[in-house]
């Protein structure tokens, strides 16, 4: 996932800024997730709940930035150039917004209660699904990025 995120850095860096640094903040979200999945040691709860905290104050940021700021971008460009590119959000942003409750859900299970060393267990379980999610929604966000952005570049540089 981390190389993904890599990969995609190397391929629209430079081409917005706001796309930039939603990439950072990709990449920020990635780091938080690696080092909670690579913990194992659950009894010591309160320090997990920070990493937790952390991760979803992350996933969070990353999920506003892309409904509220992204997808606004992407829509406005393939309106203007009206070369099928809404057809194209229009298939992928119900999907993409299936994964947006995933990770709000997982959000939610932090509600500032004391966390038991089973409550963390829980939260680790659902943690898997939510790599999974992500790197879905990564998938589908690149996919976005490349067909409703990248491929009118040449045309916004050259106008």
């Amino acid at each position: 996932m981390l190389e993904n995120c890599r990969n995609a850095r190397e391929r629209w860096g430079g081409v917005s800024e706001l796309i930039d640094r939603w990439l950072r903040d990709r990449q920020e979200l990635l780091v938080h997730y690696c080092d909670l999945s690579g913990e194992s040691d659950f009894s010591q709860t309160e320090a997990l709940k920070q990493k937790f905290v952390r991760l979803c104050e992350a996933l969070v940021d990353y999920v506003s930035t892309g409904h509220f700021e992204i997808y606004e971008q992407l829509v406005r460009e393939a309106r203007e150039f009206n070369d099928g590119g809404l057809e194209l959000a229009a298939k992928l942003y119900p999907r993409i917004e299936q994964t947006t409750e995933v990770a709000l859900n997982f959000n939610d299970q932090l509600d500032g209660s004391e966390l038991s060393e089973d409550d963390v267990k829980a939260l680790f379980e659902q943690l898997s699904r939510l790599g999974e999610t992500l790197e879905s929604r990564f998938e589908m966000e690149d996919f976005l990025i490349e067909h409703l952005h990248n491929v009118h570049a040449d045309k916004v540089a050259s106008a």
